[in-house]
């Protein structure tokens, strides 16, 4: 994975831009040591390279500023002058040569190999070492994305449902339960265990389980993912918030437990705990006692449906409850798996019996894949991005479907859908390893944060947006199962846990994620382009700091540390190449005001209980995109005049802002925001800088809503706005706060809507 800031300076040198490609297309791991230590030597220079061409770009915008005062302007120059003596002679070197990028860009590559200053050789290399992969570049616009995903039944799982149906039908029959052992804590609750392989379908199987009319006659039903990082407190808490359909606001064991012992009193209640893994057995026994405690006040004919990989934890499990019942979920016969592959594979496709030929080779593709649905499902989803006799052939005969195909090999055939996706769809889906597993991916905040990592190509349409690529590219991962969506809540998607092992064993060279732990890894690639840290402290933030060329920093500060505020002091000093920031703190009250250090940043998000106000070098970062602050924990927000600072109008490149409405509101000369997409509550006054005049230029609105309409004086003013002109604007709302004072020419002159709509 590489970001796609590699084209910005790489497209304009041709071996450079071949070596890169050349790179990308060789799937590099750690048996070419050397070759990878070369490559990323490459995307050092170009990273670099990509920086100092951002830079122009910062110092341009800079000087484009209207200046305020003949006192700021010299306050201004004169601190330019002592700070950055070097970037003054960088910038007077780039305006009297052509274009000295591509100077250093050859030298970085000429120092890549001493022996041998051209760079064919290297691409000689690096073509021998994959000779056996062939180029499978895919045309993202021409590529059949269209439509959703098959709409199937549970293929080939009938029996199986039949089976965990069956079983919850014994836990509602009162007799059954009266033969329970009335010395036992937890003689109300029954458990079943569904025990597979990865991939085969555990989670699917409990899904339509779990959806199916029978089990609302259970008093409640709580669906939780465990997954790997398992917590006793987090575990609780979603289970109430399963039930209660909000997040618990309690910090203590006792209270989690009171309170769940409390919600499932005297009720009988179906469980669903979703992909469980062992850590140390004995341990996590002590562990799972806690969780399952409270549940012992349930009501008699309770269950616990549970899916795991493993054995050894249907036994741990059973060692805690004293009862237990093993199902174990095997592949689907060949032609339950052909019909689930075919599905997949002619999505879309109105007469798939018109296409013999390839209907041949799926049912020879089939054999290979030891009846795994999520194989079938992923191969399917390759497949069907070409109905191309050529395409579907290189799928069958690819090293990564083996006819000894078992467990391990099963993530191979998952590494081949990644392989066959284009580029540009690799770096988005590589990226998402950053996101722990099970995380809830929203569409639209992902979309947002490939824009600022410069994943998204630029639209070759002017209908289109940035987000309208992204979108696209989310939706074809989505049509291939890389994401899948997340019933329980409707905005939300996930991975499959294999596939998110996919995302990590692809971006293994430049993504990290530190989780609670004290320290770092022993070893971390030098290649590093994106952490994300849980814990806080002295020795995360010197390691944190070695990474020149980091470009996203996730950092949450779990438990809270004090001293939180001068760690980002010397992280924003470090770590100038940054294009994303996201952190998340309860006790963080202010940003320091070293961010204005990461001149290149795209996208903040700041999650924070009681932010005092945002930095007022903020208006500074001219290559911000999207400005996110969100108070998740529910709190009051405090009232404060100045949140905002007057300079964010500077911000011209700003596609998203997310504020409390009121601090929107106080920008003024928000119409210099001309990028700005959404802009829910624009509330008039009647002083300059905050009339409906401010809207004229803002010609990328896609919602826009319109307040304290009173103010405008009347039909010449309203229609300055230039509303007619704004042709991607999908939702307008326009109110009047006061209707005692409506301009009563304004309403009833048709002007202003003839005009402006």
């Amino acid at each position: 994975m590489a970001d796609g800031h590699e084209e910005g300076a790489g497209k304009a040198h041709p071996k450079i831009q071949a070596v890169v490609s050349a790179a990308n297309q060789a799937q590099i791991n750690d048996k070419n040591r050397a070759l990878n230590k070369w490559v990323w030597q490459l995307r050092d220079a170009i990273d670099e390279a990509d920086d100092v061409l951002d830079e122009f770009e910062y110092m341009k915008h800079k000087q484009q500023l209207p200046k305020n005062t003949e006192e700021t302007k010299k306050r201004k120059f004169t601190s330019f002058l002592f700070e950055s003596p070097r970037k003054i002679l960088k910038i007077g070197e780039r305006v009297l040569k052509r274009d000295p990028n591509l100077n250093r860009l050859e030298e970085a590559v000429q120092k890549l190999d001493k022996v041998s200053v051209d760079v064919t050789t290297f691409l000689h290399l690096l073509d021998s070492a994959k000779q056996e992969q062939k180029e499978q570049e895919v045309d993202f616009y021409k590529t059949r994305e269209t439509g959703s995903l098959p709409k199937n039944g549970l293929i080939g799982r009938g029996k199986d449902k039949e089976f965990v149906m069956q079983w919850l039908r014994m836990q509602l029959n009162e007799e059954h339960q009266a033969l329970v052992n009335e010395t036992d804590l937890y003689r109300k609750i029954s458990l079943l265990s569904i025990v597979g392989h990865g991939g085969m379908g555990k989670t699917t199987l409990l899904q339509h389980a779990y959806e199916d009319e029978m089990t609302k006659e259970f008093d409640l039903k709580m669906w939780v993912c465990v997954s790997k990082n398992f917590d006793v407190k987090k575990v609780i808490a979603d289970m109430l918030e399963s039930l209660k359909k909000r997040r618990p606001r309690l910090d203590t064991l006792d209270a989690l437990q009171n309170s769940l012992r409390t919600e499932i009193m005297s009720k009988k209640f179906l469980l669903v705990l979703d992909d469980i893994w062992e850590e140390e057995e004995n341990r996590d026994i002590n562990k799972w006692e806690t969780v399952l405690t409270p549940l012992a006040y349930g009501k008699i004919g309770s269950g616990i449906l549970l899916t795991t990989r493993m054995d050894s934890v249907a036994m741990m499990i059973a060692k805690v409850i004293k009862k237990n019942e093993i199902f174990r979920l095997e592949g689907l016969e060949e032609d339950q798996c052909l019909q689930f592959l075919n599905s997949h594979a002619f999505a879309d496709v109105e007469n798939p019996n018109d296409y013999k030929r390839l209907r041949f080779i799926t049912g020879e593709i089939v054999k290979k894949l030891s009846g795994s649905p999520l194989a079938a499902k992923v191969i399917g989803g390759v497949l069907n991005s070409s109905l191309n006799e050529r395409h579907w052939t290189n799928v069958l005969n690819s090293d990564f479907v083996s006819p000894k195909l078992g467990q391990d090999d099963i993530f191979l055939i998952l590494r081949l859908s990644y392989m066959f996706l284009p580029k540009h769809l690799q770096n988005c889906f590589a990226f998402c390893y950053i996101f722990q597993q099970d995380h809830l991916f929203l569409k639209d905040d992902l979309v947002k944060m490939w824009i600022a990592l410069g994943f998204i190509q630029q639209p070759h349409d002017q209908e289109w947006t940035m987000e309208d690529i992204g979108g696209m590219y989310f939706d074809v991962l989505v049509k291939k199962n890389f994401f899948e969506k997340f019933k329980a809540i409707g905005r939300y998607y996930k991975m499959h846990d294999l596939i998110h092992e996919l995302a990590q064993s692809v971006s293994i060279h430049e993504c990290l994620r530190v989780e609670n732990s004290t320290k770092f890894p022993s070893i971390i690639p030098k290649t590093l382009r994106h952490l994300s840290v849980q814990t806080i402290n002295p020795d995360i933030i010197k390691e944190i700091e070695k990474f020149k060329y980091l470009h996203s920093l996730f950092l949450f500060d779990r438990p809270c540390n004090g001293d939180l505020c001068n760690a980002l002091i010397d992280i924003f000093k470090a770590l100038g190449s940054l294009r994303l920031l996201y952190i998340s703190s309860t006790c963080l009250k202010t940003i320091p005001e070293e961010i204005e250090n990461l001149i290149h940043l795209r996208f903040l998000k700041i999650e924070v209980m009681n932010l005092t106000m945002l930095p007022r070098s903020l208006s500074n970062l001219y290559h911000l995109q999207y400005i996110i602050y969100e108070n998740t924990w529910g709190s009051s927000q405090l009232e404060v005049d100045d949140f905002v600072s007057s300079g964010i109008n500077n911000l011209s490149n700003l596609r998203y802002v997310k504020l409390p409405e009121k601090y929107i509101s106080s920008i003024c000369g928000i119409g210099k925001l001309k990028s700005l997409q959404l802009l829910n509550m624009f509330a008039l006054r009647d002083v300059s800088g905050y009339k409906i005049g401010e809207l004229e230029n803002m010609n990328d609105l896609c919602k826009l809503g319109i307040t304290c309409l009173e103010n405008v004086k009347g039909a010449e003013e309203a229609c300055s706005a230039k509303l007619c002109a704004k042709w991607r604007l999908t939702d307008l709302t326009l109110c009047w706060s006061n209707t005692d004072s409506r301009n009563i020419d304004l309403d009833e002159n048709p002007t202003f809507i003839h005009q402006n709509v």
